[in-house]
């Protein structure tokens, strides 16, 4: 890495010094199976005339299970980047860099037990099983050669969509204040881990022809495409655990949802902006 990233990155583990752990930022008693979780608005179902008829209750379970399945997507990608960024840690690596990466590794993980013990709070059926991430998207993570322009360009996309739509429901009315603070503990960090996601993915792209952010097009669009799916639309179950019969039918229906077509839209331009400044055609 240039120098330039190196001072970045010391200033970022200089932000990160002041460790405060996620699950003591968290007002846990807020966040009830009595309560909505995230405003109406927010919801794959909201727009179609079919969720009108819903009853209060499969709204209100709906949306705890909309946001489990976002923590659940956060799971996923915490889990793999952990992995990968841990195999990078060796004697060789630059100070600076080992020292952020250890940094972030915490944050993260710190991220991952709130996940965890919100979806235990919530005294909700989650099985096992239910959950899936989605396997062209999970294979490139796995297998794009770390440190490469792949890879971070990956890791800018997995920390950028869902901190866009954190910041989207921390600017609006009607989230449940312990998601509040969960969003707002994320969004904290995720601006530092965006900026070295950034950094790292410029510094690799400065080393390589300019051809190669159209030629990796194709496969990047292929991850955006699948983790946004993913992340914005539950799997089947979830419509079923919350009071929704053929889970299958309702998961068709948000996708073809034009409201929730334009909500996705809307969250996903800024991440598609700042990836195609660094060349890549997403659109």
């Amino acid at each position: 890495m240039q120098n330039a990233d190196h001072a970045l990155l010391r200033q970022l583990s200089e932000n990160s010094r002041r460790y405060r752990d996620p699950l003591a930022a968290v007002d846990w008693a807020r966040l009830d199976a009595d309560a909505f979780w995230l405003p109406e608005s927010a919801l794959s179902l909201h727009g179609l005339a079919a969720y009108g008829d819903l009853a209060p209750d499969v709204r209100r379970r709906l949306s705890q299970y909309e946001f489990i399945n976002v923590m659940c997507a956060g799971l996923w990608l915490e889990r793999v980047f952990m992995q990968r960024l841990s195999q990078r840690l060796s004697a060789r690596l630059a100070r600076t860099e080992y020292q952020y990466f250890l940094h972030e590794m915490r944050e993260e993980a710190g991220h991952s037990l709130m996940f965890l013990r919100a979806i235990e709070a919530a005294g909700l059926e989650v099985p096992a099983d239910a959950w899936q991430p989605p396997r062209a998207a999970d294979w490139l993570a796995r297998r794009a050669p770390a440190g490469g322009v792949l890879f971070w360009a990956a890791t800018v996309v997995a920390e950028d969509v869902p901190d866009k739509f954190n910041r989207h429901l921390r600017a609006i009315d009607g989230v449940n204040p312990a998601v509040r603070d969960i969003c707002t503990v994320h969004c904290i960090d995720e601006a530092r881990h965006i900026a070295a996601a950034r950094a790292q993915l410029e510094a690799a792209l400065s080393a390589l022809p300019r051809a190669v952010p159209a030629l990796l097009s194709p496969l990047l669009r292929l991850l955006v495409r699948q983790y946004a799916q993913v992340f914005y639309l539950p799997p089947p179950q979830f419509y079923e655990l919350s009071g929704l019969a053929h889970g299958e039918r309702w998961r068709r229906m948000a996708l073809r949802n034009p409201a929730r077509q334009a909500f996705v839209r809307e969250r996903l331009a800024p991440t598609l902006h700042l990836l195609e400044g660094c060349g890549f055609r997403l659109r």
